[in-house]
């Protein structure tokens, strides 16, 4: 066994060794990792991205493409073989068929190499010829990432933490309710674990849609083959004081750490640690949209989420020794198309302020962070209307639910950002001046020019953050 793991550590040092001489003296490769928390649109992010690299017209925020350096995009086999490739074909055609409609969302971990033929730039573009630059695109669930905050939580404080928080919230009444009723100092039995884990994923679940972002375990909402396994199946209990070997508490206990040893720390080991630049997108206008509680849960797990990160800048030599660091870290807003403009440079206020202390640890630690409101996919047009006297900017689409053409105003985002967190860390029920609104929009019927990728809003700009240096 001890023997096995050596073999095994061994074997991933000398791919990684192996992975890092292939980019430094050959074709570089940028594993790029695409997440974010529910309804961001990490799915539509990453093929409408695929989409603008191929056919750049859009893309002048990206350097290399404004000066015409990128000769040619094309998508390579997949580089992992024990990970499912990225569907993008069947995500661009979702996008862009005679009756659009959004994609399915991510469920598991998925990976895409798009490799892009670069023409060197400055006093190297006469005496070298273009060079391949691959870059590995990897999709995995926001809930995944939130579970890396557990490796450093035993049993008894993720419990006493995540009681803490259902105590706030009306969604945990039910799962409360059982477990005041559970004596975790008592035997065991299946009947009474599946009970408990079933409410508390009727919980999670309930969290989530209610707006809030901070509920892990993030597997029990994507479980899986695993559904049912005992490695599932446990739930937060108030800590007895002498609880005995055959207690419900020290079962629960098996049960989270098999957890963390059997799910969390194979997606650290063979697939987050890889990771060069990542991108969080965070639906920051629904958690608005939820209230003041579910701003405060939002900033809290932005600052959890920089905890799972190891940022840093790796010489050659640190990478071969330590592995890679995360070097670039982005967050950004998405649906940005469901504002006019004009209140865009708020949204980014409110993301730089909501993720001010994750991104302060991060560039401590040598990570360059950027805050940013995007819209992977434009879904709607502009427009000045009209109210009681008033000029109101607008945006326009078709309703998702009814399929009816619709104008929005949302309501005027705060000019200072600290106006919504003052609210939100006092744990306000609801916003005093106004509400913010949010509408659900259908992506509009594309006619794309010969080189133009889909419309978008600001994607270029995330995409010269992620890897305009390396192009």
């Amino acid at each position: 066994m001890v023997i096995g793991r050596m073999a095994e550590g061994l074997t991933r040092s000398f791919d990684a060794v192996g992975d890092t001489l292939s980019e430094t003296f050959f074709e570089p490769v940028i594993r790029v990792g695409v997440t974010g928390l529910a309804r961001s649109g990490k799915t539509v992010f990453i093929t409408s991205l695929v989409a603008n690299l191929m056919d750049r017209g859009r893309m002048p925020g990206l350097v290399a493409a404004a000066e015409g350096r990128i000769e040619a995009a094309f998508l390579q086999p997949q580089p992992d073989n024990t990970v499912p490739r990225f569907d993008y074909e069947e995500h661009l055609a979702a996008l862009t068929a005679n009756q659009p409609h959004w994609p399915g969302s991510t469920r598991t971990i998925s990976e895409l190499r798009l490799s892009l033929r670069v023409r060197p730039a400055g006093m190297l573009a006469g005496l070298t010829g273009p060079r391949t630059v691959h870059i590995d695109i990897v999709d995995y669930p926001g809930e995944w990432l939130l579970d890396l905050a557990l490796m450093d939580k035993c049993y008894a404080e993720w419990s006493a933490q995540t009681l803490s928080a259902m105590q706030k919230r009306a969604e945990a009444a039910g799962a409360l309710s059982l477990v005041r009723a559970t004596d975790a100092a008592g035997e065991w039995d299946d009947p009474q674990i599946k009970a408990l884990a079933a409410a508390f994923t009727d919980y999670l679940t309930s969290a989530r849609d209610a707006g809030y972002t901070g509920i892990a375990p993030g597997r029990f909402l994507l479980p899986g083959a695993l559904e049912g396994s005992p490695a599932l199946t446990f739930a937060p209990l108030p800590q007895p004081d002498r609880p005995g070997r055959r207690s419900l508490w020290r079962e629960m206990e098996r049960r989270y750490d098999a957890y963390r040893r059997e799910v969390v720390t194979p997606f650290f080991r063979d697939h987050f640690s890889r990771i060069d630049r990542q991108i969080v997108l965070v639906d920051a206008l629904g958690a608005i949209h939820s209230g003041p509680r579910a701003v405060a849960d939002l900033q809290e797990t932005m600052t959890e989420i920089l905890s799972a990160f190891r940022p840093g800048r790796n010489a050659f030599l640190s990478r071969l020794l330590m592995g890679r660091r995360v070097e670039r870290i982005l967050f950004a807003a998405t649906k940005a198309d469901h504002l006019h403009h004009s209140q865009h440079a708020r949204l980014t206020a409110i993301m730089e302020a909501l993720t001010r202390s994750a991104r302060d640890r991060a560039r401590f630690s040598g990570a360059e962070t950027q805050a940013l409101a995007i819209a992977a996919l434009r879904a709607t047009i502009e427009e000045t209307r009209e109210h009681d006297g008033t000029a109101l900017d607008c945006v326009r689409g078709k309703l998702l639910d009814s399929g009816k053409e619709a104008a929005f105003y949302p309501g005027a985002l705060p000019e200072n950002p600290s106006a919504l967190i003052s609210a939100a860390q006092k744990g306000k029920e609801a916003w005093l001046d106004q509400d913010y609104q949010i509408m659900k929009f259908a992506p509009a019927p594309l006619t794309l020019r010969a080189g133009d990728g889909p419309p978008h809003i600001r994607l270029d700009r995330a995409a010269q953050f992620l890897i305009g240096d390396k192009l």
